[in-house]
């Protein structure tokens, strides 16, 4: 049984961006919305370190994970979690047409669980070669760990640290907080309880970013705009996240 009665709001906060609907454009706007979130923490003061990338077809991302250090990051940072929205003329496009892409972000507490007990049996690790950008042995050894849970199908990879182990500390503590925040939200008090097999749905988004016909970047929720895209894409997110 999980120990969920936490204090979530001082704790770190652990990103994860995917790709959604947009083929190569999504790709490169998951990637934007990770340098955005990115630039955001270092103009807080805050550590913010990759744990983990699926590179894309044309240098974008599938997938991306980090964690952020810093006072109240989750609790900053929660609100931010939903679908993101991309419209702008595609890089990709010869024949420069406009563009709609999606990606979905997700911001969790990192839960250090000194309760959870998660059956051996219920999880399934492997190991693979670091991708992208790092050091020799980074990318030549098989440091880079995946940890599954089967009766979830929830799944986190980690390649940030240099050592098969720190990952795989890593990629637990990730599976920890997915798995306790499912939890919460299907009112569930232990492991069996969890459906299996749940897709990620994107639905409406919470947020458009707007490069064309016009400038503007609007939150559906709140009705904040800003007519300077390209400032809030490096991290001038203030206006969105302080009136939440």
């Amino acid at each position: 049984m999980y120990n969920i009665n936490m204090e979530y709001a001082k704790n770190k906060a652990l990103m994860n961006i995917y790709a959604g609907a947009g083929g190569v454009d999504a790709q490169d706007w998951a990637s934007m919305l990770f340098r955005m979130y990115q630039r955001y923490a270092s103009r807080k003061g805050w550590s913010f370190v990759a744990l983990h990338r699926s590179l894309g077809e044309q240098g974008g991302a599938k997938s991306v994970s980090a964690e952020i250090k810093g006072d109240s990051a989750y609790d900053t940072l929660k609100n931010e979690s939903g679908v993101h929205r991309l419209v702008r003329i595609s890089p990709f496009s010869a024949k420069k047409l406009r563009h709609t892409s999606f990606a979905m972000v997700e911001f969790l507490p990192e839960i250090v669980a000194t309760e959870v007990k998660l059956e051996p049996n219920d999880l399934k690790f492997d190991v693979f070669r670091s991708s992208g950008p790092g050091g020799q042995n980074v990318n030549k050894l098989e440091t880079a760990v995946r940890v599954t849970h089967l009766p979830t199908g929830t799944s986190v990879a980690v390649q940030s640290e240099r050592s098969q182990a720190q990952n795989k500390e890593k990629a637990l503590q990730m599976l920890y907080s997915k798995l306790v925040q499912r939890m919460e939200k299907e009112k569930a008090s232990q492991i069996n309880e969890l459906k299996p097999g749940v897709a990620i749905e994107w639905g409406s988004q919470i947020r458009s970013y707007v490069l064309h016909p016009y400038q503007m970047v609007k939150d559906h929720r709140t009705g904040v705009k800003s007519s300077q895209p390209d400032k809030v894409l490096d991290g001038d997110l203030d206006k969105f996240i302080n009136l939440k």
